[in-house]
């Protein structure tokens, strides 16, 4: 639809640290004005009463496996999006291991093909670093890409990176933002080894937090930043899930000027060993979740600004994948939808501020991914708005999920908080569990 214009009046704006009452105006796809008050100038502005509701920016998900190309039993991007906007996620940044893995120039770009005839959110992909692939690093363009991910542990198989020189030499030969999943691969094969020894393939799950342990995670985690302060790469470390990783970074700069950042997924910030129990293997993540103490120790380093990033790292599998036994079941858990719903329960729990959640998911992304004109309510910048009623409340059921898989971890959960509307590109792609009929999400452009 060319030259719309949209008036969004009665808000309460959460943006750069402050909330204030005001109007958005939006003219196509950006943000045009901000004022105390905005009247409309004709009859064809389309006019929403956010009823004293909290507009926040769209929510940046830095990481999201959607499954699309070659798993697509699991999930597509077309489904996944969908979730993700009903969830206020407008922008995503999916990960490589889909099947053919996202490993080569060519394949990179028929992900992107396939995302701008199906995506419902804004669209970006990390391009996958391999033992053998340097050659296809170097031809990235850091301008159109969201930048590079490393699997420092066996989470996935052949895209392990585990030589030491070609480490290196990646760190050494990219500007990009190099993306790490830190677990220790001889770590855990020895512990999977000898819990299968003691129980089989059955092994209860409380015990997967001890085989992919906190030792596993620190000592990834430790070698990968110690290799980019050696080669002045900038690294960022994907989902912390232990307290003693948190005391390897920083909050005395800026994150604009860190070179080494860190993230927390919503998962680690929620549960803990304790819910093994009842939720089994529907909690298996990796890196697992661990014990209260970590959950408490990754709260406080977020709060004060050590952890960087709140994301989701979606990665969800069928019912029939996840129900069998400890050593066939697959690890990760369907998230978009309900991570911001998750967060703002948090708010009501008086843990986080409102303006720190905003920080953490959608202004931070966006400065450290340099994403440009995205995760901010400000004037020029595109329209990708969120309302969310912190008084509304709702249960997660399966009538209600909208993941392809079928399924949530938080299935029985209410929610105090809901999005109400989602805006992409000044669009309403979604409002009160009704989709719009518009795919208008963009692929992603960076300030590089």
């Amino acid at each position: 639809m060319n030259n719309r214009t949209v008036l969004i009046k009665n808000a309460r704006i959460v943006n750069e640290g402050t909330i204030f009452n005001g109007d958005i105006l939006i003219e196509n796809e950006y943000i045009k004005e901000i004022a105390e008050s905005i009247s409309a100038k004709s009859p064809d502005v389309q006019v929403f009463d956010a009823e004293n509701n909290y507009v926040l920016p769209g929510v940046i998900d830095d990481q999201v496996h959607f499954r699309e190309p070659g798993l697509t039993h699991k999930a597509n991007i077309e489904t996944e999006s969908r979730a993700a906007i009903a969830g206020g996620i407008t922008s995503f940044i999916e990960m490589p291991n889909t099947n053919p893995q996202t490993t080569t120039i060519e394949k990179l770009e028929d992900k992107f093909e396939i995302a701008s005839k199906t995506s419902y959110a804004n669209y970006s992909f990390m391009f996958g670093g391999t033992n053998d692939n340097l050659d296809e690093v170097l031809k990235v363009d850091a301008k159109n890409v969201a930048g590079l991910k490393l699997f420092l542990g066996s989470s996935t198989g052949n895209m392990l990176v585990d030589n030491p020189e070609v480490l290196e030499k990646i760190f050494s030969s990219t500007d990009l933002v190099i993306s790490v999943h830190c677990e220790d691969e001889a770590t855990i094969r020895k512990n999977t080894e000898d819990y299968i020894a003691k129980y089989g393939d059955d092994i209860p799950i409380k015990y997967h937090p001890i085989i992919r342990s906190e030792e596993a995670c620190y000592l990834s985690s430790s070698k990968a930043i110690e290799l980019a302060k050696k080669t002045g790469a900038r690294l960022h470390i994907f989902h912390l899930s232990t307290g003693k990783e948190t005391n390897l970074f920083t909050n005395k700069i800026p994150l604009k000027d860190k070179k080494i950042t860190a993230e927390v997924c919503v998962h680690h910030l929620w549960f803990s060993d304790k819910d093994y129990d009842e939720k089994g293997t529907f909690i298996k993540w990796n890196p697992a979740v661990k014990t209260e103490k970590d959950r408490a120790q990754l709260w406080e380093a977020l709060l004060d600004d050590r952890i960087d990033v709140i994301a989701t790292d979606h990665a969800p599998h069928t019912l029939e994948e996840k129900n069998n036994v400890y050593t066939k079941a697959p690890s990760g858990g369907p998230l978009v939808q309900h991570a911001l719903s998750a967060m703002l329960e948090a708010y009501h729990q008086e843990k986080i501020s409102l303006e720190k959640i905003v920080e953490k998911m959608c202004h931070n992304p966006a400065i450290l991914f340099q994403i440009e004109k995205r995760g901010y309510i400000k004037e020029g910048y595109f329209a990708d708005l969120v309302i969310v009623n912190a008084n509304n409340p709702w249960t997660v059921t399966k009538d209600n999920v909208l993941y392809k898989c079928g399924w949530s971890p938080f299935e029985g959960t209410t929610f105090k908080s809901r999005v109400t509307h989602t805006f992409v590109n000044g669009e309403l792609a979604y409002k009160n569990f009704k989709f719009y009929d518009v795919k208008a999400g963009k692929r992603l452009t960076f300030n590089r």
